[in-house]
């Protein structure tokens, strides 16, 4: 009996309840060779450096090669104090591996140029640095292989990075000099080929300290000058094409005007005399520098395009086939400052030339029926005819035909002995 049966309730009235199903994982099967506390660990992510393969790992070595490991000596070429050291050694055959230490090759030390009195006495002598101080800089260059910052801190005098770097390699330079036959055997070692510029090592770690100093609102207000430069650079070429394409129509059309017929009279409200204005080339100059490295033909065809742009094709053409029949290269061949600043002046002085042609030719039009005295006369009206206008009164009536007949019979009006108004038809 249990509480069911006291309460007098049915056995199945609580529904049981739905265990919740747990998701299937997937099983992953652990490679062979590799142990399950290993892959536990790792949880099957492969190895970020290229593993063995799994069949080196569990390969037997050869039956007749009997491998044991010993605690033997062995020989550094890299210490000069004869320091005996011992490590484990791999022993096949009771056969101990013989030959430098393994990981000798990786030392590597700098060769210090070396000088004698005499050599300092004629070559090195500076008023700058003593012979002690020179020793000193050229034992410690040798002792931590040009490291110039642990060098500037062991040096017992108070001197600059820069300072003995220019010393160290000033001497060196010298000594290489000093000892080669002729100039040309070491003319294309480093030291002589390129010598240690002091002035711009600074300038170098100037630049570089100011780059590193800046906070992050200077390095996001860089960041957006550089971005808005280089859409203002995508931006320029489209829309000076677009500009061209609007000016080159206006250019056509007023060209067209000029050419004027010396028979015709051009009004002065609808011709206007062409008119130019040259671009100043600083303009176009700033607008280069944002390219940083360009070359000078090519500031040439910018400043070319801008003192054009307010002409026509046609113009430009006509002073390119001028600057062709005068012998004139349309490009220079040797593009000095000096030769590209003649070459634009000589373009402006043409321009200004064709656009005086241009107003002649507008004087010339507009004078030319005045010196010819062909006047046209227009139709006009003759002399004996004489207008006379409808019988209105102020009112706007029109006399009645009874008061005319009343004139007709009456006196003789005025108008009687004038020649009778023609008809509009008779004009």
């Amino acid at each position: 009996m249990d509480a069911k049966d006291i309460l007098g309730l049915p056995k199945n009235s609580f529904p049981a309840l739905e265990k919740k199903s747990r998701p299937h994982k997937e099983s992953h099967r652990k490679p062979d060779g590799i142990s399950r506390e290993v892959y536990a660990l790792t949880g099957g992510v492969p190895p970020l450096m290229p593993s063995l393969d799994s069949s080196q790992l569990k390969k037997k070595p050869p039956s007749h090669e009997k491998i044991t490991w010993q605690w033997l000596p062995f020989t550094n070429s890299a210490r000069k104090d004869n320091l005996q050291l011992y490590h484990w050694v791999r022993v096949v055959n009771g056969v101990p591996p013989t030959g430098d230490y393994s990981f000798a090759k990786y030392n590597k030390s700098v060769d210090v140029v070396k000088y004698t009195d005499e050599e300092y006495d004629k070559y090195l002598t500076d008023p700058m640095w003593t012979k002690e101080e020179t020793n000193q800089l050229f034992d410690l260059c040798q002792r931590f292989d040009l490291r110039f910052i642990i060098i500037a801190d062991r040096f017992p005098s108070s001197r600059t990075v820069e300072e003995l770097k220019d010393r160290y390699y000033s001497v060196s330079r010298a000594i290489l000099i000093a000892r080669a036959s002729s100039t040309g055997d070491v003319a294309t070692h480093p030291l002589v080929k390129e010598p240690y510029n002091v002035s711009q090592e600074i300038e170098r770690k100037r630049a570089l300290s100011m780059v590193l100093s800046q906070t992050r609102q200077q390095e996001r207000r860089d960041e957006e000058v550089l971005v808005e430069a280089k859409r203002i650079a995508e931006l320029r070429t489209p829309a000076k094409a677009v500009e061209e394409s609007q000016l080159a129509p206006s250019n056509a059309g007023a060209e067209v005007t000029g050419r004027a017929v010396p028979g015709e009279t051009a009004s002065p409200s609808n011709a206007q005399l062409p008119s130019i204005t040259f671009p100043d080339n600083a303009s176009t100059l700033a607008s280069l520098r944002i390219l940083r490295v360009y070359l000078r033909t090519y500031a040439l065809d910018q400043m070319v395009q801008a003192t054009s742009s307010s002409a026509g094709p046609r113009t430009v053409k006509r002073i390119e086939q001028t600057l062709l029949d005068l012998g004139v290269n349309l490009k220079p061949r040797v593009p000095t400052k000096a030769v590209c600043a003649e070459h634009l002046e000589l373009r402006k002085e043409m321009l200004t030339l064709l656009n005086l042609q241009k107003q002649v030719q507008y004087k010339e039009a507009e004078g030319s029926p005045f010196r010819d005295g062909s006047y046209n006369e227009a139709p006009g009206t003759p002399k004996d005819w004489t207008f006379i206008p409808d019988t209105m009164n102020f009112g706007g009536e029109r006399v009645s035909k009874k008061d005319q007949k009343r004139k007709g019979h009456g006196h003789p009006s005025s108008s009687a002995h004038k020649r009778p108004r023609k008809k509009a038809s008779e004009f």
